[in-house]
């Protein structure tokens, strides 16, 4: 209580909380925080609520980033509740909560299998519009900003191909939990929206908002009608452009197999914000200096394929692009910082700050043992099973 709860970043908050633990390994934090979180997860299941049949899948009133309610299932809220659901499983397993923990699992497959079977038309996932009356909605899930007519609501998705249908996908990936709905249908639909929401060009584009992107430049739009039906008045900032959202569709491209086309869409962006059109330090949008324009970050991810887990003391590097098989790069975790270079002979871990504990080591998704070894500078902890 105390204002309007968004569907998408409560899920995602969720799944933050659980990759602030990956990194950290604090297994006393995530204990103590754990009654919390699972009260933030249970909230999905309120009367009126957003899954208040306990079917794995949000048909209510589901408040967004767009600052408006989408009415019924639909892909970035609904993928980002599998999401949630998957950390909140993997968290309440780490504190013997078992029994919470099987009850998460049971709404994820249930929920993934749905999504997969009802809401992806064979290139990308819709939404499926279902206006409900206003006394059947729970309280503080409604907006001011929203349709006034919540049983024939107006700024909906519908048919449209959405840049950020995939957003809880990508959160999940750098959290480590996985594919939340069938890898085929993921790939296909990055596959779309780089057709469908890439305009190479935007001088023939018209947003009815705010201009982020104009004339001879390329980018990738936030939603597209190119194949589905437009509904009469969609959602408030379909025709816009910014960086936020086409960095995590670029990086999930980069993550599946797309890296050309990712760092093609990356590349745009950094144009657009070259020091002479635009300040490369202010990627606005609403307001200067936004937070959502951080998700640059998680293309270092991507391409160093870097990934720690501190509870379980482990580290793989999977990298997405390399030199001539060669690759140095930044790393961070929750205890340190540091640079590494990988080479098919030889990796060398430069530990900065801080410290980087390991007892498990995997390079490409398999253990690994090098000719030329493996370094920590300085010493740390290392074990690396071969």
């Amino acid at each position: 209580s105390g204002g309007t709860a968004a569907a998408d970043g409560q899920m995602g908050q969720i799944m933050k909380t659980y990759y602030d633990w990956q990194l950290s390994g604090d297994d006393a934090w995530l204990r103590k925080y754990w009654p919390a979180i699972k009260k933030s997860i249970e909230f999905c299941w309120v009367p009126g609520g957003w899954d208040a049949d306990r079917d794995g899948v949000m048909e209510g009133v589901q408040h967004n980033t767009y600052d408006v309610e989408f009415f019924g299932p639909n892909p970035m809220c609904g993928i980002y509740y599998l999401g949630g659901l998957r950390a909140a499983e993997e968290m309440a397993r780490a504190v013997s909560d078992t029994a919470s923990a099987n009850e998460y699992r049971r709404l994820f497959e249930a929920g993934s299998k749905w999504i997969d079977a009802n809401l992806f038309n064979g290139e990308y996932y819709f939404q499926k519009i279902r206006g409900v009356a206003k006394d059947k909605i729970a309280k503080d899930l409604l907006s001011t900003m929203g349709s006034s007519d919540t049983e024939k609501p107006d700024f909906q998705v519908g048919d449209g191909c959405l840049v950020d249908q995939l957003v809880g996908q990508y959160v999940a990936e750098f959290a480590g939990l996985g594919n939340l709905v069938a890898e085929e249908n993921i790939r296909k639909t990055l596959h779309s929206i780089y057709k469908y929401n890439y305009k190479r060009s935007l001088q023939d584009h018209t947003s009815v908002m705010r201009i982020f992107a104009l004339n001879d430049e390329s980018a990738l739009v936030i939603c597209d009608y190119g194949k589905g039906t437009r509904p009469r008045i969609p959602f408030p900032y379909y025709a816009e452009v910014m960086t936020g959202f086409e960095y995590s569709a670029a990086i999930l491209m980069v993550n599946h197999g797309m890296v050309t086309e990712g760092l093609e869409c990356i590349a745009n962006i950094r144009r657009r914000y070259d020091g002479e059109r635009r300040n490369p330090w202010d990627e606005a949008e609403c307001g200067h200096h936004y937070a959502r324009a951080m998700a640059a970050w998680s293309g270092i991810l991507a391409l160093s394929g870097f990934r720690y887990n501190g509870s379980k003391q482990e580290l793989e590097i999977s990298p997405k692009w390399t030199t001539a098989g060669a690759l140095k790069s930044f790393w961070s975790t929750g205890t340190g910082w540091g640079t590494f270079e990988l080479s098919r002979s030889r990796l060398k871990l430069n530990v900065i700050e801080g410290q980087l504990t390991c007892r498990s080591l995997k390079v490409h998704g398999a253990t690994k043992s090098f000719p030329g070894g493996v370094e920590i500078v300085p010493a740390k902890p290392l074990t690396v099973s071969v």
